[in-house]
């Protein structure tokens, strides 16, 4: 067996530039911490809604309900939106001073105010009722609800029902006259020579 001395054998190593490596373990890195940061989110927006879910239940009112509400439809008048209905006392005591809780849901980042309303009148006599009414801009608030019925001196809310109220009222279209005057006649029994009527002119 001859060996070809001239014969030259190649190796190549491969190497990894360090340049590589090093951005690697960064995206590496970077994508670790986003999905801790993503998970730790998540998890706190849950914790957060699971108090407000709990502290809701635990604040609402318990027993029979004390007090009829009923919702209108909102009205628009210009550029406000005007909220309304009423409260009735179904219970054998004297309620009141009242006010309305409304949660107010804000158009621009979906957001929530509330507003306290008080009622006309205020002290409502055993199946009587009083009146609410609200005036909002209509471009800052998209939905409003009740939440709460409050009465002055008693630290919990009390317990009422919801009915429909009063209906929007339909809207009347516009009516306009328009009086078409009676076309001119010729005299003396002449035709008039138009397009829709043609005579002969002699």
């Amino acid at each position: 067996m001859s060996i070809n001395s001239s014969s030259e054998e190649v190796f190549t190593v491969s190497q990894r530039s360090p340049a590589i490596k090093i951005v690697g373990a960064v995206l590496a890195f970077a994508i670790t911490a986003l999905v801790f940061v993503g998970y730790s989110y998540l998890r706190n927006k849950h914790a957060r809604e699971a108090a407000a879910a709990a502290q809701v239940v635990a604040a609402e009112p318990k027993g029979p309900p004390q007090a009829l509400i009923t919702i209108d439809d909102a009205l628009l008048q210009g550029g406000k939106t005007i909220l309304g209905g009423t409260v009735k006392n179904t219970t054998q005591q004297k309620l009141g001073p009242l006010s309305l809780e409304l949660e107010l849901r804000r158009r621009k980042d979906a957001g929530v105010d509330k507003k306290s309303v008080s009622l006309v009148p205020a002290e409502i006599e055993p199946q009587q009722e009083g009146r609410y009414s609200v005036e909002l801009k209509a471009q800052e608030y998209g939905s409003a609800r009740v939440v709460a019925l409050k009465e002055d001196g008693n630290s919990s809310p009390l317990a009422y029902s919801t009915a429909q109220g009063r209906k929007r009222p339909l809207e009347r279209p516009e009516t306009k006259t328009i009086t078409v005057g009676k076309p001119a006649t010729g005299k003396g029994g002449e035709f008039l020579n138009t397009a829709d009527n043609p005579a002969r002119v002699p």
